[in-house]
């Protein structure tokens, strides 16, 4: 596709795109009586429109019957975390049976390990990539503190090869197969924070199930954003929030995802809760254990409904479009706004330098050269809503639900005001 520079064009593509009626489905914050353009998808997503009706149902239903909403509420509360799962399995490429939400991401995390991170005298050592993002790096630490060990010995990081901006797969797979049996578990951020590259899931998975270990997946900035196939390519385990692409409000429920060799098995330790216990003997209280044959088994609380709620709306909203049309349009805009960032980049005589390797979902990660946080700060006060990060990184991720091409055009003639304007 050859694209231009123009506000006739992106026109011209948002009257072409099929995902364009979804814009009118978000709320958009305004600056200067204008609505933003917002690139900060992959932090926190937008609100949908028909969340808060999903939210008020339950307040409804709450006000007119209080405890007997649990089973006597159009959508039961005592179950309502099912219906999260089949189209959640759909985005992850999962079986429902494979899928649970509940409690937030790095709460998950700790709870996963539980279960596939069982160090031994010989099998003991955590491969994980350079600097993944700081909650992950508390939770490896804190982990291994808990078991007793050394985290300089027990923790490998991959590293970037010397003037790159992006990790290897061969290198990945290389410093697996150098750890061999030594090595209990392989957890990496599916998609980094930083530079926005996908690693190679598949690939990497395989590798590290051939040396014994197990492999689990932070999806944060994944899921709603790459195409996943966790139960094809063998993935034991992975954990995800919901406020980033998924849209479903600040600090949301977490989803997870437990392969389905694991399930209804007893010899797999994890801590339990009632919640976790087969609803036919649930209420039954009995003093031992009865799991759910799912991913369920891992709840321990009974489900947040008012946290759902809304997570059910922005998954009513992925059903109707699918991931292979957001996959297309994410592509395409994804690819506009490289375009725009090279030709202002020609028209200024800056210096910009996307980082994102060409292994990407929607974020792509520039270095600023010769620019500084003045320049951040002035977008946002433009209503360009970005994100920074040291030493002089935006990153933008124009979510495909509600991104325009347009906003894509005009993002590049605030950018170029911005520098000339230095």
């Amino acid at each position: 596709m050859i694209f231009q520079n123009t506000l006739s064009y992106a026109r011209e593509l948002d009257s072409k795109d099929p995902l364009r009626k979804y814009r009118k489905e978000f709320y958009f914050p305004k600056v200067k009586g204008s609505e933003v353009i917002y690139f900060t998808g992959n932090s926190l997503g937008l609100q949908p429109k028909r969340s808060q009706a999903f939210v008020d149902e339950i307040m409804k239903d709450w006000k007119e019957m209080a405890v007997e909403g649990h089973f006597h509420a159009d959508k039961p509360w005592w179950d309502y975390h099912e219906r999260l799962a089949a189209p959640l399995a759909r985005v992850v490429g999962a079986r429902p049976a494979e899928i649970t939400v509940m409690n937030t991401l790095t709460v998950n995390l700790h709870l996963l390990m539980v279960s596939f991170y069982r160090p031994t005298r010989k099998r003991y050592k955590i491969l994980c990539e350079e600097k993944a993002f700081p909650s992950d790096q508390y939770m490896f630490r804190s982990q291994v503190k808990y078991h007793n060990l050394d985290t300089e010995d027990t923790i490998i990081e991959i590293k970037k090869r010397e003037g790159e901006h992006f990790w290897r797969t061969e290198d990945v797979v290389a410093k697996i197969n150098e750890i061999g049996e030594e090595l209990a578990l392989v957890l990496i951020g599916g998609v980094n924070y930083y530079n926005g590259q996908v690693f190679d899931m598949k690939t990497i998975t395989s590798a590290g199930k051939s040396v014994g270990a197990y492999v689990g997946w932070d999806l944060a900035h994944a899921v709603g954003n790459i195409e996943l196939e966790l139960h094809d390519w063998k993935v034991d385990f992975a954990a995800w929030c919901s406020y980033k692409y998924m849209n479903s409000g600040p600090g949301n429920a977490s989803g997870i995802f437990i392969n389905e060799q694991y399930l209804n098995r007893s010899d797999i330790p994890r801590f339990e809760g009632w919640w976790g216990t087969k609803k036919e003997t649930r209420f039954l209280m009995q003093p031992e254990f009865d799991p759910m044959e799912t991913a369920d088994a891992w709840q321990i609380s009974n489900a947040p409904v008012l946290a759902l709620a809304p997570y059910l709306a922005s998954l009513e909203l992925f059903e109707e479009v699918g991931m292979p049309s957001l996959i297309e349009k994410r592509n395409t805009i994804v690819a506009y706004l490289e375009f725009i960032l090279q030709e202002i980049d020609k028209e200024v005589a800056s210096s910009f330098e996307i980082i994102t390797p060409k292994e990407r979902g929607t974020q792509l990660s520039v270095f600023l050269h010769g620019q500084g946080k003045p320049l951040f700060d002035y977008l946002m006060e433009q209503g360009v809503i970005t994100d920074w990060r040291e030493p002089n990184v935006i990153r933008l991720a124009p979510a495909p639900f509600y991104c325009s091409y347009e906003d894509m055009y005009r993002f590049g003639q605030i950018l170029k005001s911005g520098i000339l304007k230095k």
